[in-house]
C-alpha cells in the first residue's frame, strides 16, 4: 500500500511541477478598453470526472494515465487533471496563486474538445476559461493582497551549486522514444517519460531543465533530482514541495537574484512522503495503527528535507510578507453540466 501511494504521489507530484510552469498575468492597462469582443470557445466538449478507482488500477497494472494537456491540431485534450490545474492553465497563474474549495485540488477531469477552423495553439487557454466558466459556472477574480511569502535568498557563505550549461531546446521533430509522452505546457513544450509502475519519472523541458522523480524500494526513499535548472524554475519546484510538506499555500519568491543554471537534489524517506501528505490532509492508505506515516516524528518533514537541501546548495528560504497576486474563486460547481 505504501508502494502504490508513492507511486501515485510521484506521478502527481511531476504533473503538477510542470503545471506550475504558468506565466502570471501582466498588470492590466488603466487606458479606456475597446469594446469586449466575444469570448473564444470550443466548437465541442466533452467534459467527464474521473473513476478514481480504475485510475488507480491501471497505475497498480503499470499502466501509466496520459496526464496533462495534449494539443495536436485542433484538437485538445486535458487528460486526469484537477479543477486546479486546469483554472491555473485557463486563467494563466500558478496554481498554488489560486484560492478556492479544497475539493478543486483533488477531484480530477477529463476534457476533449475541438478548436474552431482556423485558431491558434494559443487560443486554446481562453477556450478552457470559457469551458470552465459554462460547464463548472466558475466566478473567479483577480487580487493583489499582502500575505506571507518564502523568500528564496543567497546564504551568508555563498551559492555552493556548480553552475552547469543551460539545456537545449526541445526538438519539437524528433520521434517519441518508447515510453515518452509529449505535453503542450503554456509556455513550451516537454517531455515526459514514466518508468513502468510508477516508481520513476523524467520531466525534459528543454531550455527550462528538467526534473527526475524516482523511488528507491531498497531503502524506501523517494528523491527528485533537478537538473541545469534556473531560479524562476527552481521556486515553482520549491512553492510545490513546501505545499505537499506542510508549507500551506506560501508562495516562494526568487530574491537570490542568480541567472544561471543548476543541478539540486531533494529526498525524502516514503514514511516521511506520506507524513508530509498526512499533514495537507490527504487520504493515505493504511493511515492507522501503527504505520510509518504516522510514525514519522515531523508531519512537516518536508520542511526538514527541503531546507537541509538548500543550506548544502548555499541558499536559504526566509519568511517575508509580500504583494503577490491571488485568483479568489468565488464559485465552481464539482459536477460540470451535461455534454
Amino acid at each position: 500500500m505504501r508502494n502504490r501511494f508513492a507511486s501515485m504521489m510521484c506521478a502527481g507530484l511531476l504533473f503538477a511541477a510542470a503545471a506550475l510552469g504558468q506565466t502570471a498575468p501582466a498588470p492590466q492597462s488603466t487606458t479606456m478598453a475597446p469594446p469586449a469582443a466575444a469570448p473564444l470557445e470550443f466548437d465541442v466538449a466533452s467534459v467527464h470526472p474521473v473513476d478514481m478507482a480504475q485510475l488507480q488500477a491501471d497505475m497498480r497494472a503499470g499502466k501509466m494515465p496520459n496526464f496533462g494537456i495534449h494539443l495536436d491540431g485542433l484538437r485538445a485534450e486535458y487528460n486526469d487533471m484537477s479543477l486546479k490545474q486546469l483554472t491555473a492553465i485557463a486563467y494563466k497563474v500558478k496554481d498554488y496563486q489560486i484560492s478556492g474549495p479544497d475539493w478543486m485540488a483533488t477531484t480530477l477531469y477529463n476534457i476533449t474538445a475541438r478548436l474552431p477552423e482556423g485558431s491558434k495553439k494559443d487560443d486554446a487557454a481562453a477556450m478552457l476559461k470559457t469551458l470552465l466558466e459554462d460547464r463548472f459556472k466558475m466566478k473567479a477574480h483577480l487580487e493583489d493582497k499582502e500575505r506571507p511569502v518564502m523568500a528564496l535568498v543567497a546564504a551568508k557563505g555563498g551559492v555552493k551549486m556548480k553552475e552547469v550549461p543551460a539545456p537545449p531546446p526541445i526538438d519539437e521533430t524528433a520521434e517519441l522514444k518508447p515510453g515518452e509522452r509529449k505535453m503542450d505546457l503554456p509556455d513550451g513544450p516537454a517531455v515526459i517519460t514514466i518508468s513502468p509502475g510508477g516508481v520513476g519519472a523524467t520531466m525534459n523541458m528543454g531550455e527550462r531543465g528538467s526534473y527526475v522523480q524516482k523511488m528507491d524500494m531498497t531503502t524506501q526513499t523517494f528523491k527528485i533530482d533537478a537538473t541545469a535548472i534556473n531560479m524562476s524554475g527552481m521556486v515553482d519546484l520549491l512553492s510545490q514541495l513546501m505545499q505537499i510538506g506542510g508549507g500551506g499555500t506560501k508562495q516562494v519568491v526568487n530574491e537570490t537574484g542568480l541567472t544561471g543554471h543548476y543541478d539540486i537534489s531533494f529526498s525524502f524517506s516514503i514514511a516521511e512522503l506520506m507524513a508530509m501528505a498526512k499533514a495537507q490532509g490527504q487520504a493515505v492508505p493504511g493511515n492507522s495503527g501503527n504505520n510509518a506515516a504516522s510514525e514519522a516524528s515531523d508531519p512537516g518533514g518536508a520542511g526538514t528535507s527541503v531546507y537541509a537541501a538548500l543550506e548544502k546548495a548555499g541558499l536559504k528560504l526566509e519568511s517575508r510578507k509580500a504583494v503577490v497576486q491571488q485568483l479568489i474563486v468565488e464559485s465552481a460547481e464539482k459536477t460540470p453540466t451535461e455534454n
